[in-house]
């Protein structure tokens, strides 16, 4: 869960990293699109292009890499140690996992330059894109396709409740102001089933996925809107059991986990570490945790996330720093809430 302390210094520094790229001179970069006054987007392609100054470009000898919080950051460190020990081989350099506890932490590490590739939860890497000039490059898949998920909305199995109309006035737990599954999705594809978000009900922000499950399991709250991926791996690994749940609502497939690089990283390191990626096959114990994906697939944000993008406009949210800043401490203020 996000405490409060560390939301609000977040923010902080978040809101001083966006005031100082502020002060670039708008005319030094004739298209940027939604990104950040920090970034420019001269091919259009939606995401932050390299700095035109070579000496701006970032060569580390210790690469940082980190993946998602959308359940326990430990967890994931073990899972992608047989990756992280294949990528300092290929690259003869360094490789830490960095642990965050938050999307709002992730973000806010690439965009102050500690954070260098990672992987951001689907919501997020719009977030990531606009605000902290990250590039992605790939999801999880399989040789003929990239991995997706679906939004989910799970009860208990003993539950009265069949529909989402049916959780009008019940507790109904969100994740993250910024996660696709657990939040804007919802906020866009529940109107039409009979059920809108902070009008038939007030949303509860859990912090992640994973406590939102828990917390249904645990009857905090009568349902959940989480990621279906991530349900089912809970499943796999003990810590539920799938037959305690029903699921009510099932959506569209959306794109899983992008894997982005920052921006600024040097040209020749970024194709270097691509090879890197898109090479790898994941051994046993990874493909058991994700699915059965065996591998990096290339994608293009642009269009891959065009659905993601569609579904944020439906619920009215932009990525943008107002939207993110405004969401950050809406979920602060529920989490404070929940301490008292």
């Amino acid at each position: 869960m996000i405490q409060r302390p560390m939301v609000q210094r977040l923010l902080l520094v978040l809101s001083a990293l966006l005031l100082a790229g502020s002060a670039v001179a708008a005319d030094t970069c004739k298209n940027r699109g939604e990104l950040d006054t920090m970034y420019c987007d001269a091919n259009n392609d939606m995401v932050a292009d390299a700095p035109t100054d070579s000496k701006k470009w970032k060569n580390p000898s210790t690469i940082v890499f980190t993946y998602t919080p959308v359940e326990d950051p430990a967890v994931y460190e073990n899972i992608f140690k047989p990756f992280t020990t294949h990528l300092a081989a290929c690259l003869n350099k360094k490789v830490v996992f960095y642990q965050v506890q938050s999307n709002a932490a992730e973000i806010e590490a690439m965009r102050s330059g500690r954070l260098h590739v990672g992987g951001f939860s689907t919501g997020p890497t719009a977030f990531a894109v606009n605000l902290a000039g990250a590039v992605p490059f790939g999801v999880k898949g399989t040789a003929t396709e990239f991995q997706g998920y679906n939004l989910i909305v799970i009860v208990k199995a003993s539950s009265p409740f069949q529909t989402l109309a049916d959780l009008k006035g019940k507790k109904v737990a969100h994740t993250s102001p910024s996660s696709n599954s657990g939040h804007l999705a919802p906020m866009s594809l529940f109107p039409a089933q009979g059920l809108t978000p902070d009008k038939d009900y007030k949303i509860i922000f859990s912090g992640k996925h994973d406590q939102s499950v828990m917390g249904v399991n645990s009857g905090d709250y009568d349902a959940g809107a989480v990621a279906s991926d991530v349900f089912h791996r809970m499943a796999e690994r003990g810590q539920v059991k799938e037959s305690d749940f029903r699921i009510i609502y099932r959506s569209q497939k959306f794109p899983t986990s992008s894997f982005a690089y920052a921006h600024d990283l040097d040209p020749a390191l970024v194709d270097k570490m691509l090879g890197c990626f898109y090479d790898y096959r994941f051994p046993p114990e990874m493909q058991k945790a994700f699915d059965g994906a065996d591998r990096f697939f290339p994608i293009n944000y642009k269009t891959t996330w065009a659905v993601v993008r569609d579904v944020a406009k439906g619920s009215g949210q932009a990525f943008d720093k107002a939207t993110y800043e405004k969401e950050t401490k809406r979920e602060a203020d529920e989490a404070a809430k929940k301490k008292k």
